[in-house]
């Protein structure tokens, strides 16, 4: 009797300490691909923003879907001269607009601009997202890949910052 009330007790200290350190643990989230999203009860899931996004940008974004102004995640150049943007709206939903010949160039949608909605922060930390076309355009901080729908790659390196 003697042992059998030690080993019950013996586990179930054992079985006490395993819960308290599950407690203590911050839950493991898995990496999404999706864009940040929110519910109601949590707010938006806004990323780090410095500033606000060019007023082409501001101009387009209401008919792209996108809510409230969009502020500037990420502004970056390629060495060929285009100038891209990542503005996130105020739900925290992500778009893509670049520009060749940069901001102060003209603005052509579909010829001189692309503007991307329903772009994703991926895991790596890029941005990806997907023209009309098919293509695919993928941002980080040394290069954009825009791979074509054949799977045709075309690497555009960025300037320095």
């Amino acid at each position: 009797m003697v042992i059998a009330t030690v080993l019950l007790t013996i586990i179930g200290m054992i079985g006490g300490y395993l819960l308290s350190e599950r407690k203590d643990r911050a839950p493991v989230v898995a990496a999404s691909t999706d864009a940040p999203s929110y519910t109601p009860s949590e707010g938006p899931s806004l990323l780090p923003t410095d500033g606000l996004c060019p007023q082409q940008t501001q101009d387009l974004g209401p008919s792209q879907g996108a809510q409230g102004e969009l502020s500037q995640v990420l502004r970056r150049s390629t060495t060929r001269g285009t100038a891209i943007w990542i503005c996130q709206d105020d739900v925290g939903q992500l778009f893509y607009h670049a520009n060749k010949g940069g901001e102060s160039a003209v603005w052509e949608e579909g010829k001189t601009a692309l503007f991307l909605r329903g772009v994703r922060l991926l895991p790596d930390g890029s941005y990806e997202g997907t023209a009309s076309d098919g293509s695919i355009f993928n941002l980080n901080n040394e290069r954009l890949l825009i791979t074509r729908l054949g799977g045709k790659q075309q690497v555009q390196d960025l300037a320095p910052e």
